[in-house]
């Protein structure tokens, strides 16, 4: 199977992907991306307070590389920019596709957006980020519709990321 697009379209794959809870505590998208990150290393699951400290420490490197691509991102972020990425540094702001977007960026690598359906196979793509760093073994997580996030797993996944 290669990409993304494979996985809109196994069933079987879909129904694989088993939701990690994520604390809703204002981090749910940087601890979700973290986790998922953690599991295509294939290391362990880390510790919820390890997880909290690594998602403070991506928060603040998604808005870095707001900054640095500054250009390219200020058009399509709500309000004044430096205000966006003042607030996006607070722990308990909320973040959404933007900081997908940079999440991908910084740590090099795919992150797939799941939400869930009607259908039988439950779950849905909504998005994609970061396709330029490989569609091989995305980070998964999982959007609920009202500001939460979850990390994804696929049982017994191999993996080959170094992070």
């Amino acid at each position: 199977m290669s990409g993304a697009g494979a996985e809109s379209t196994s069933g079987n794959h879909l129904r694989q992907l088993r939701a990690i809870r994520i604390p809703g505590d204002g981090r749910c998208l940087f601890r979700s991306v973290v986790h998922g990150a953690y599991l295509r290393s294939g290391k362990p699951s880390p510790s919820e307070s390890l997880q909290k400290e690594l998602a403070d420490e991506l928060r603040s490197e998604v808005a870095d590389e707001f900054i640095r691509r500054r250009t390219d991102t200020e058009w399509f972020l709500e309000g004044e920019f430096d205000k966006y990425v003042t607030q996006i540094r607070k722990p308990h702001v909320w973040g959404g596709e933007p900081e997908l977007l940079m999440c991908s960026h910084v740590l090099r690598m795919p992150i797939t957006v799941y939400m869930s359906t009607n259908a039988s196979d439950g779950l849905k793509i909504i998005a994609e980020y970061g396709q330029e760093y490989g569609k091989e073994n995305p980070i998964r997580v999982l959007y609920h519709g009202y500001g939460h996030y979850d990390a994804l797993q696929i049982p017994f996944g191999k993996t080959k990321s170094k992070w």
